[in-house]
């Protein structure tokens, strides 16, 4: 796997979490949280503050693709990478029942599918990369 095919996966990695994590922002958190729309209001209507784990979990999401985006193709960057997904992914799976109660199975199983796709490449990427010296950058 070349250097330059490692760097471009840390870029996709970091596209697609802000991309989806700006779009659950944009259709589902923030709608939901502030006046009971989109696909999380019927959960979050009558409690708006339960919205704070749906805007903070996305946006260090994005805080996580900024950082991807800036990094270089380093080992402990691309198993950085493959943590996110690895996290992000489970907890799709073990909390599917939120895709199904708010009618979001599409962007569930897209997702999923992507985390799951993102920390298998993060993880070749990271067996390839060269290798870090103990203590070093």
């Amino acid at each position: 796997m070349s250097a330059k095919f490692r760097r471009l996966l840390l870029r996709a990695n970091a596209v697609f979490l802000i991309g989806a994590a700006v779009g659950a922002w944009v259709t589902a958190d923030f709608p939901a949280s502030f006046s009971g729309s989109g696909p999380f209001g019927s959960l979050i209507a009558h409690q708006p503050a339960l919205g704070i784990g749906f805007v903070e979990a996305h946006g260090l999401a994005i805080i996580l693709g900024v950082l991807l985006w800036r990094a270089p193709s380093m080992v402990s960057w691309h198993l950085t990478g493959a943590a996110i997904h690895l996290l992000l992914g489970t907890c799709n799976v073990v909390f599917w029942e939120l895709f199904i109660a708010t009618d979001t199975l599409p962007m569930g199983w897209i997702t999923t599918a992507m985390h799951g796709l993102l920390f298998v490449l993060q993880s070749f990427a990271a067996w390839f990369a060269p290798r870090e010296a103990a203590g070093g950058r």
